[in-house]
């Protein structure tokens, strides 16, 4: 047995003498039976982060890197754990995790987390968001202890849900459009961005886009055909910090310029790492309803 594994298997003992109670909650492979009681949590998705805050949990380690700054405070009072791809097991070991929560990015760790500490996976895919978004809610805060104060994010969230879909209502239809750089890409009804129609009950200016994890590569000729009222844009590359492009230069040109959306001024650029990096939160989703509402004049 390696030192690693050895802290690893320490830690994960020590921890399973606090547990107090087990629940079985919804995660994304399914209902799992977790311990509640957990005294020291480390969270490998910035999702599961930002609803943990909001539920006001201490997160004991997080990633070193987690995009959004609103998450700052949680950062700057947690341990450094590795990365959102590559976690630090040792790290993980020597905090004396006996939580951790993956998700996303993460996800394809959750068998190596495993032999750290009972390890839940709170990936957010696919269609019915909002959906997953509740249950991941709602598991977090029953392992956590904490259902009472969910039931406010909750109906915060809900009553923000109600207001954006008030402010899309007969505006008319949108494409949902991401940039990288120069290249482009669009999301429909049942991509990762898909809520923003589903959730929203937004018209799509296209329908049966492919649901790719990237989005549909296009070309400009594409959205000047799809001629959608209102474009939703996200940049890829100001959401992880990479010194490319930017989405409103990518999209200055006379075929974009053309379309109803940009002679109308109907172009609403989301705050590209609240969606890109941390959607799924219930924190970031209400941000980025806060920009939809603005953004079509609610």
């Amino acid at each position: 047995m390696t030192l690693k594994y050895a802290i690893a298997t320490a830690a994960l003992l020590s921890a399973t003498a606090a547990f107090s109670e087990e629940v079985t909650v919804d995660t994304y492979v399914g209902e799992v039976s977790v311990e509640t009681g957990a005294e020291t949590i480390s969270v490998l998705d910035v999702a599961a982060i930002d609803t943990l805050d909001a539920l006001g949990v201490k997160i004991a380690g997080v990633p070193e890197n987690v995009y959004v700054s609103y998450l700052d405070h949680v950062v700057e009072n947690a341990t450094a754990v590795g990365t959102l791809f590559e976690p630090d097991f040792e790290a993980l070991a020597i905090l004396g995790t006996d939580l951790i929560v993956a998700g996303g990015r993460s996800s394809r760790r959750v068998e190596e987390l495993s032999e750290v500490a009972p390890t839940v996976d709170m990936t957010i895919w696919g269609e019915g968001h909002v959906d997953q978004v509740l249950s991941r809610l709602d598991a977090l805060a029953q392992i956590t202890g904490t259902t009472d104060a969910a039931e406010g994010v909750k109906s915060t969230f809900l009553a923000k849900l109600d207001e954006a879909k008030a402010a899309v209502a007969g505006k008319g239809n949108a494409l949902v459009v991401l940039t990288n750089g120069p290249a482009v890409s669009v999301y429909g009804k049942g991509s990762r961005f898909g809520w923003l129609h589903a959730a929203l009950e937004l018209p799509e200016a296209v329908a049966d886009v492919d649901a790719q994890t990237h989005g549909e590569a296009v070309s400009f000729e594409f959205i000047a055909e799809a001629n959608p009222d209102w474009m939703i844009v996200i940049d890829r590359a100001a959401a992880i910090g990479a010194d490319n492009q930017a989405a409103a230069t990518t999209l200055d040109n006379a075929l974009v310029a053309g379309t109803t959306a940009a002679q109308n001024g109907q172009i609403v650029y989301l705050n590209p790492s609240d969606i890109y990096i941390s959607g799924g939160g219930v924190q970031s989703m209400a941000r980025t309803m806060d920009e939809i509402i603005a953004g079509f004049g609610g």
